[in-house]
């Protein structure tokens, strides 16, 4: 593993080797300007609602400048991955825009209703309750921070392992235009444009659009449809009104259109039913998927009201208010096969509406807030599984298994955390959390024969019901943070950290009550059996954490040094396994089991630093600077209990969980002349590294190998212009990684556990691609 971690480290001082010898220009007082804030600006985040020099805040935070990430060439929020330790952002399996998150092992995979994120993720502040729509476009953002670790004594929602922040850029004072333009490989055109104009000395009103484009990096072979397209509309719009000196009103409002082709995965067997015969492609982007009964669509939009009060210097009160909605379909071909063989097509819909108000204290030694936050949300399913060939099999007309859960959640809580300097070097934050969620869950469950429900427009009729679930919980929890740190000396913190974690208990939408075990053994499924089938625990996380921030060399050397320990119980385990509903001995749908299987141990070490490594090399304006994150994780069950009783602690591993992350960034700053033309080149280069890990809690196919992404920006600005110009190259060893998959293969016999042509298929990262842009601001 060294080897291949220190080869990623090469490569990427290797494309550093590609920066050009720059003109030699005299620096002008702008450019010396310029260089001072590239050494000495100080990154200020709102990790702790409030904003702070990253170095001065005790806990561990990644945080990414619009600015930078466009150098990057980011362009939606997973990438941020790349660049954080032990951080997995993915698009979730059979999806375009749904994110699967883990921060420090603690995650969700699957994006079905009813399971609460182990990371939340917020945009300005507003909590989104699930996953479908938050693989956000990244455009007109001041900054993405990262939060690793609990978070709940701070923010509006309890999460449990981490949290995402996309913070938009606010509306200013003077009229703004900018505008990108991108054309790229794989047919890639992308038109982006922002502004803002005040309409009176105290209102401002600014919005932005995005048209994101793209052809498929493969085909499906049998409806000649692009796989792997982009075709995304995205809209925001606010306004902010300051009301008098001391009382300001934000109102924001943002709409997502996706409409490209279902992303379909691609088989890594052959089918196992004859007289079928279909090879495995050579190419991982193409697949062979027929289902086509709905369209694949995603439409997402929210809104939110901020007010902000500053009663007096000290006290200031802010409300935020939000609703947000999304609702998709989705043609999900798990046999990636024109047979129809568990071809499920899905209806997706949430809703939410949440309040989080705050009191927000600031003295000259002591810091804090006090907050009540709410949210009730909706969130249902509906998917049909048809198994056409086992229809056939049995002179039937195709046998379909319809899923509708919905799972409520009316959740509030208070908290508060406070920061007081004991001394100009000692201080001790205090924190703590009270939340009380209910849970309210409906799952019916039909069996069809004649092919899809009328639900999806088939003439399927319904000959058996399996689920008839109506049940409600209430779960409670006190969760506390307390922080010491220490300043030895100037820009040099260090910290002690615990704090508890909570991931609230829910009912699995899939559940199937006829699967439910007679737990007393009595011959009889009572019903608080069926309950408990169908009900799973919430898990707590006991998390500790030390680290030391320092700034050194006038500015030159930042670094962040954290070591953390989680306790880890009751780990919620999601699943779905096949099941035979008509006792033909063949698996014709499938159920969700979720259990409170395993307690776990994980501990880590996160490095984060940037350095600035060499200025007026080759002109008196130059300068070379890096940036290096490296994360190691542990991560291990101490028990896991599987269906039969059994702890297979030693047998289970942590999904999306990679043992070793890192990246190093290159950037090389100049004056540099294009056509006689003077102005500033940028160059950037990345090099983000992932060792082996694994889609689900067994070793499966669908694991991917260590792999190292390497990435190239450029960016030209012309002196005394509004016009920028870049080029961006990412992933150029075009490496195939895998990130997500269905695994329904019998890992013994080979045999499949669900329909009949078997069901092991992996979607894949973007391969190589290249883009070239034209931006225009001022």
């Amino acid at each position: 593993m060294a080897v291949k971690f220190n080869r990623f480290m090469v490569m990427a001082l290797c494309a550093t080797a590609l920066t050009p010898v720059a003109a030699y220009a005299q620096e002008t007082p702008e450019e010396t300007a310029a260089s001072d804030e590239r050494r000495f600006g100080a990154i200020v985040v709102t990790a702790q609602r409030r904003e702070e020099n990253l170095l001065d805040v005790p806990l561990s935070v990644s945080a990414f400048s619009g600015d930078l990430l466009a150098d990057l060439g980011v362009q939606t929020m997973d990438e941020v991955a790349k660049i954080s330790p032990n951080v997995t952002l993915e698009v979730s399996r059979g999806t375009n825009n749904t994110i699967s998150a883990f921060i420090r092992g603690v995650g969700q995979q699957d994006p079905v209703s009813g399971f609460e994120a182990g990371v939340g993720i917020y945009v300005d502040d507003v909590y989104l309750n699930r996953p479908q729509g938050a693989v956000l476009e990244v455009y007109d953002v001041e900054r993405i921070e990262v939060l690793r670790g609990p978070q709940g004594t701070l923010y509006g929602r309890n999460t449990i392992g981490g949290a995402v922040k996309y913070v938009t850029k606010g509306l200013s004072s003077d009229p703004t235009f900018k505008a990108r333009g991108v054309l790229g490989s794989y047919g890639q055109k992308d038109v982006v444009a922002s502004g803002s104009v005040p309409l009176a000395e105290t209102f401002r009103i600014g919005g932005g659009v995005g048209v994101f484009t793209r052809d498929g990096f493969g085909e499906n072979l049998i409806t000649g449809e692009d796989n792997y397209n982009k075709d995304v509309l995205s809209a925001r719009l606010s306004a902010e009104w300051d009301v008098t000196d001391s009382f300001q009103l934000r109102l924001a409002g943002d709409y997502m259109n996706d409409e490209s082709n279902a992303r379909q995965g691609h088989r890594l067997i052959p089918d196992l039913f004859p007289p079928s015969t279909y090879p495995v492609l050579g190419n991982v982007y193409d697949n062979r998927a027929g289902l086509d009964v709905v369209e694949q669509k995603v439409e997402v939009y929210g809104g939110s009201l901020v007010a902000e009060y500053e009663v007096s210097d000290t006290i200031t009160l802010k409300n935020i208010l939000a609703y947000r909605e999304d609702e998709g379909t989705s043609p999900i071909d798990f046999d990636a096969l024109p047979v129809a063989d568990v071809d499920v097509p899905g209806i997706y819909t949430n809703d939410q509406l949440s309040n989080e108000f705050q009191v927000l204290y600031s003295g000259d030694r002591l810091n804090g807030i006090v907050g009540a936050y709410y949210l009730d949300a909706n969130s249902s399913t509906v998917f049909d599984v048809l198994l056409g060939t086992t229809g056939a099999l049995l002179s039937l007309p195709g046998l379909n298994a319809q899923t509708f859960g919905e799972v409520s959640t009316e959740t509030w809580s208070i908290f508060a955390d406070f920061t007081y300097d004991l001394t100009d070097q000692f201080a001790i934050s205090l924190g703590g959390r009270y939340t009380e969620d209910k849970r309210s869950s409906i799952v019916l469950r039909r069996t069809y024969i004649g092919g899809f429900s009328p639900f999806f427009g088939g003439p399927g009729v319904p000959i058996a019901t399996t689920s008839n679930f109506d049940g409600s919980a209430k779960f409670d929890d006190f969760s506390p943070r307390v922080s010491l740190t220490y300043k030895p000396v100037e820009n040099h913190t260090l910290y002690t950290t615990y704090s508890q974690g909570f991931k609230g208990g829910s009912f699995d939408p899939r559940g199937q009550t006829t699967a439910a075990p007679d737990l007393d053994q009595n011959g009889t499924v009572s019903p608080e059996e069926v309950f408990a089938f169908m009900q799973f625990e919430p898990e707590e996380v006991d998390s500790y954490e030390i680290g030391w921030k320092a700034s050194t060399f006038e500015g030159r050397l930042q670094t962040s040094l954290a070591g953390f320990f989680m306790d880890y119980q009751n780990v919620q385990i999601p699943g779905s396994v096949g099941i035979d509903t008509n006792g033909d001995g063949v698996n014709d749908t499938f159920t969700g089991v979720t259990t409170n299987a395993a307690s776990a141990d994980l501990w880590g070490v996160e490095f984060e630093g940037t350095a600035v490594l060499g200025e007026e090399m080759f002109n008196e304006s130059d300068m070379l600077t890096s940036a290096l994150s490296v994360g190691y994780i542990n991560a291990e069950f101490n028990e896991f209990i599987d269906a039969f009783g059994n702890d297979v602690a030693d047998q289970r591993v942590f999904q999306n969980t990679p043992e070793w992350t890192g990246s190093l960034r290159l950037t090389y700053d100049t004056p540099f002349h294009i056509l006689q033309k003077p102005g500033r080149l940028t160059l950037n280069t990345l090099a983000s590294y992932r060792s082996k890990s694994s889609q689900f809690e067994v070793r499966s196919p669908l694991d991917q190998e260590a792999y190292t992404l390497v990435d190239l920006g450029l960016r030209w600005k012309p002196d005394d212009s509004r016009w920028g110009f870049t080029f961006t190259g990412k992933n150029l060893t075009d490496e195939r990684y895998k990130v997500a998959g269905y695994n329904f293969i019998n890992p013994v016999t080979g045999a499949p556990t669900l329909g009949l042509e078997g069901v092991l298929n992996a979607y894949y990262g973007d391969p190589r691609t290249f883009s070239i842009g034209v931006d225009y601001e001022f």
